[in-house]
């Protein structure tokens, strides 16, 4: 094989698994060790950072920073990349807009004509309705940053800030991100709470590597688990309730609801509603003892029943002494 054309698939490889063991990549460029060594050797030298661990299971990976390994596409893929950034160019992630127009230039510069064709057929076969708007946009680091994480299965540590604006830092086992309702989600373990959770990615600062690498065992299915979480972003009134039964107790009861671990062992139980009256029944119906975390209206109109309550026991009582 020519040396120019063994070194561009050794760059087609390289970025296609976060490591590679140097028997498996020899083998795949079906050359020598020792070729596999000097075609490292030359690609340091043109720019391209690839790390290498030695020892008996060393192996290679294309490290971040140096020049941008030249994409070796095939017709569906560059396909399916013109149609994504013609997409993106209309999207909702800030500032990705004019990437996305520039990269549409640079890729219709060298697609064949071949393909034009069949880009220009989806174009013409497809209708595309004004995207759903983004509020707040995300920033695109931090998207790519999350997507990264996910795709190397590595623990990722940020600032996050909840619903009533507490900004805390959150350790989690990233596994997929996903778009829905006009915002973008990030699924993952958390590792304090050890529990599957979705973050909305506009909340999330500060996304960093943390170079832990893990393995997901039975992953949640991410679609379903935030279009689970968005249902209740609907409602005008979002409950967070604590209850005094054990977290696996509550999984048990409340099939179908939203369930989350405390801290210390039991379960918050996440419902929603746009009538605070209704809210505060079905939370006055419960079976278990119970503390309202949030919101705070909810906790008031409790407070209020409770006193009417109070009250009314106390006037029966009267009524009957007299």
């Amino acid at each position: 094989m020519d040396p120019a054309v063994r070194l561009l698939r050794l760059l087609s490889l390289l970025p296609s698994r976060p490591w590679w063991s140097g028997q498996e990549l020899a083998s795949r460029m079906d050359v020598s060790s020792r070729t596999l060594r000097r075609d490292v050797t030359r690609l340091r030298e043109l720019g391209y950072p690839v790390q290498a661990s030695g020892g008996h299971a060393g192996g290679y990976t294309l490290g971040a920073g140096g020049r941008l390994p030249p994409l070796l596409l095939d017709d569906d893929e560059a396909v399916a990349t013109t149609v994504g950034l013609q997409m993106t160019a209309a999207s909702a992630v800030a500032g990705i807009e004019t990437a996305a127009v520039a990269a549409l230039a640079k890729l219709g510069q060298v697609l064949p004509s071949r393909l034009r064709e069949r880009v220009r057929a989806l174009q013409e076969a497809t209708v595309q309705l004004a995207a759903e708007p983004v509020l707040p946009a995300v920033d695109p680091t931090v998207l790519t940053a999350l997507a990264t994480a996910c795709w190397r299965t590595e623990a990722l540590r940020f600032s996050y800030t909840d619903h009533a604006g507490r900004i805390s830092v959150r350790i989690v086992e990233p596994y997929q991100v996903v778009r829905a309702g006009g915002r973008w989600y990030l699924v993952a373990r958390d590792r304090d709470r050890q529990a599957w959770r979705t973050f909305r990615i506009d909340r999330i600062a500060e996304p960093a590597l943390t170079g832990h690498r893990q393995q997901i065992t039975d992953p949640p299915d991410a679609a379903s688990m935030v279009l689970e979480a968005t249902k209740l972003a609907v409602f005008r009134y979002e409950a967070r309730i604590l209850l005094d039964v054990e977290y696996e107790t509550a999984v048990q009861a409340f099939r179908g609801r939203i369930v989350e671990p405390a801290p210390d062992g039991r379960a918050i139980l996440r419902v929603a509603a746009n009538d605070l009256a209704g809210l505060a029944s079905y939370a006055a119906g419960l079976s278990y003892d119970f503390e309202v975390l949030d919101p705070p209206e909810l906790r008031a109109e409790l407070r209020g029943r409770a006193l009417e309550i109070a009250a009314r026991h106390a006037a029966a009582r009267s009524s009957t002494s007299a």
